[in-house]
């Protein structure tokens, strides 16, 4: 991880912090906030109101025992070994774009995929007993469904909530703030 200092007129991540620097399947990326403060929000992403259900407003936090976090929290898990980051939206919407050194694990798919996480299969379903890594789920925001019914089938599934953190967020709120964005790799 490689963190830039920010000048006093650049949009900076934090008052100390210009961009941070995250590994990803396709090698390192820079994250930082767009330098234009003209720039203007683009579709999906300015949508206020869409039909509920599906597009409901979803509680702070999914399930009980759930950590919810903000962007600066991205970050520092991004920066970390032991947590993994998992963008729980469909595939074609995780190749659109995601947030650099996000994993796609669909949420329709999470629970079935906790070996990846360390858990290991039995006959009654997964044991998760190991020491597993903090995992990051995300969406499409406040009003996406997908990353906290992930949470809530991974629970189900035996992985511990407490590893589960939840960033509500999700791509709404990183593409407000002129986060960095790449398309997912296949």
């Amino acid at each position: 991880m490689i963190a830039t200092a920010a000048a006093a007129d650049d949009v900076g991540i934090s008052a100390d912090t210009m961009s941070v620097t995250v590994q990803t399947v396709n090698g390192p990326v820079e994250i930082m906030r767009n330098q234009d403060t003209e720039a203007r929000l683009g579709e999906p992403w300015v949508r206020t109101s869409r039909p509920c259900p599906n597009f409901c407003i979803q509680p702070m936090s999914p399930a009980p025992g759930v950590t919810t976090i903000g962007e600066l929290e991205v970050l520092e898990f991004l920066q970390s070994s032991d947590a993994v980051l998992v963008d729980g939206r469909i595939r074609p919407q995780y190749e659109q774009g995601t947030i650099p050194g996000a994993i796609s694990v669909p949420y329709t798919e999470a629970a079935d995929r906790l070996g990846e996480f360390g858990c290991e299969i039995d006959f009654d379903g997964w044991i998760c007993e190991a020491e597993v890594p903090a995992v990051v789920l995300f969406c499409n925001g406040p009003w996406c469904g997908q990353s906290p019914t992930a949470a809530r089938r991974m629970i189900e599934a035996g992985f511990p909530a407490e590893k589960i953190y939840y960033y509500r967020g999700g791509m709404q709120s990183w593409n407000m703030l002129g986060l960095t964005v790449i398309p997912g790799a296949s």
